[in-house]
């Protein structure tokens, strides 16, 4: 047997296994990715305490197209300790389950249900600056809802029941009468986790294919 002969690398995880798990591949640094997300919003809450200057007026404002890059950072800025706290940790359970695909699909993820939300409020939204995380709560949420059925997983469709029956009532959140509520932030983050639970089964399918 030739020594330099090259050995074959170990086959990659088949995209059907990896877009049916439950619990991530390295659970430790999800949690990390997650905990240090939420980590910054809570160290950006405490600038804004700080500064002169109320951060909170650097949220989305429809159609203001001298502000439009405002939905680059809107999920980071909220409305007090409450508001904040009212996010970190449905952000922390939800977000680590949506990594259970990795930390790229969790970016990935996350990307498309940050733009949407922000895109949604810009071109729908009511006047104002909307501010918060509770669009990726909301993406998150129908994310594990929707992606069970998607990759037709029993474990995640058990998954999402769980995570329904402790946060769906949190979906009354995407209609309007609310106030002070941005609902076409909840409406459109929701909209986004579809999207996102969509382009996860697309690519899983067309890495079966491939």
């Amino acid at each position: 047997m030739d020594p330099t002969a090259v050995q074959p690398s170990q086959p990659p995880r088949p995209p059907k296994a990896a877009a049916k798990r439950v619990i991530p591949p390295k659970p430790v640094l999800s949690a990390v990715v997650v905990l240090g997300f939420v980590a910054l919003l809570y160290v950006v809450e405490a600038l804004d305490a700080v500064l002169p200057g109320s951060l909170d007026d650097e949220g989305v404002r429809p159609r203001d197209f001298s502000e439009w890059d405002n939905l680059i950072w809107y999920p980071l800025l909220h409305g007090g300790w409450a508001h904040l706290t009212g996010n970190a940790v449905p952000l922390l359970v939800l977000g680590f389950l949506a990594s259970s695909a990795g930390i790229k699909q969790f970016l990935q993820v996350t990307a498309v249900i940050w733009l949407t939300s922000g895109l949604g409020v810009w071109v729908l939204g009511s006047p104002g600056s909307h501010i918060g995380a509770s669009g990726l709560v909301f993406g998150f949420l129908v994310f594990l809802l929707v992606r069970g059925l998607f990759a037709r997983s029993a474990w995640q469709i058990a998954v999402a029941v769980l995570v329904f029956a402790a946060y769906g009532a949190a979906l009354w959140g995407v209609l309007p009468g609310q106030p002070g509520v941005s609902w076409e932030g909840h409406l459109f983050g929701a909209l986004g986790g579809v999207l996102a639970a969509w382009g996860v089964a697309r690519d899983a399918r067309t890495g079966r294919r491939g």
